[in-house]
């Protein structure tokens, strides 16, 4: 589907996509694609392998309820996609239905199954080099991405803003983003059907997702053009953020990436 809709974009001359909610500007796709890829390749040679070990303890469910939970969250995740698109984006449809699909829903779910957050963290993560390994494929993905010919521009939305407000709205939008966000899609959703379909089919129905939801915040106008650029920008991001999860089951790398994202081309603005 990613490739399938970098060369409809290729052929149709949309090629350039938003990256930012905050702006129109563009930059062209592949350039979101070399951090990600080289940021997964990294995280490959990068050891250990610990998904078996991550994904033991829901394991034990039974199966039927297993496939409920994730039902559910799949579920929550496309009425998040699509209502928000139909709202209009933006503020405040964007918090108000992120909260209560997203962690209102979970909650109510966990709740009801006795284990809130049963399995999704799981496994030894307490040797330094599970814990810290992760910090290669960030770090590197960090710098293509923001420091290389691929990054992104940088813009600075606070011009004439007071310092307090600038670090009260990144510590905002980082939990209300990209904590929420990353337990939602990773942590909870993608580790269940990690379980239910293996490793790759559970990271890239997570990584579409979580990028299609972007299209009621960053659209064009034209659905079938949105959904490829979502695929393509988004998409191959949460590859790299999904295999992080998959491999090191540790939020820390996950969260410091989703972060960087929204705060960094502000932050490096402001320097």
């Amino acid at each position: 589907m990613i490739i399938a809709s970098a060369v409809a974009l290729a052929l149709t001359g949309n090629g350039q996509v938003r990256y930012s909610a905050d702006h129109t500007d563009t930059i062209p796709f592949w350039h979101r694609w070399v951090p990600a890829l080289i940021g997964i390749a990294l995280v490959r040679l990068t050891p250990p392998q610990t998904s078996q070990l991550s994904t033991s303890e829901i394991r034990t469910r039974p199966a039927s309820a297993l496939r409920g939970q994730a039902l559910v969250l799949l579920a929550a995740a496309v009425l998040f996609a699509v209502v928000l698109r139909l709202a209009g984006g933006g503020e405040p449809a964007h918090t108000l239905l992120k909260l209560p699909l997203l962690v209102g829903v979970p909650a109510v779910l966990f709740h009801l199954a006795k284990r809130p957050g049963e399995g999704a963290a799981g496994g030894d993560i307490t040797r330094p080099w599970r814990r810290w390994g992760p910090a290669v494929p960030v770090v590197t993905w960090f710098a293509l991405a923001y420091t290389g010919p691929f990054a992104v521009p940088n813009q600075n939305p606070f011009t004439g803003v007071d310092a307090v407000t600038v670090v009260a709205t990144v510590v905002v939008v980082f939990v209300v983003n990209s904590v929420v966000e990353e337990v939602f899609y990773r942590r909870w959703l993608q580790t269940r059907w990690e379980v239910l379909l293996g490793p790759w089919p559970g990271i890239v129905l997570a990584s579409l997702l979580w990028a299609v939801w972007h299209i009621g915040i960053q659209s064009t106008g034209s659905l079938p053009v949105d959904l490829a650029s979502t695929a393509v920008n988004q998409g191959v991001t949460g590859l790299f953020l999904g295999y992080l999860w998959s491999r090191y089951r540790v939020m820390w790398p996950i969260l410091t990436v989703h972060g960087a994202m929204n705060a960094a081309p502000v932050l490096v603005a402001l320097l």
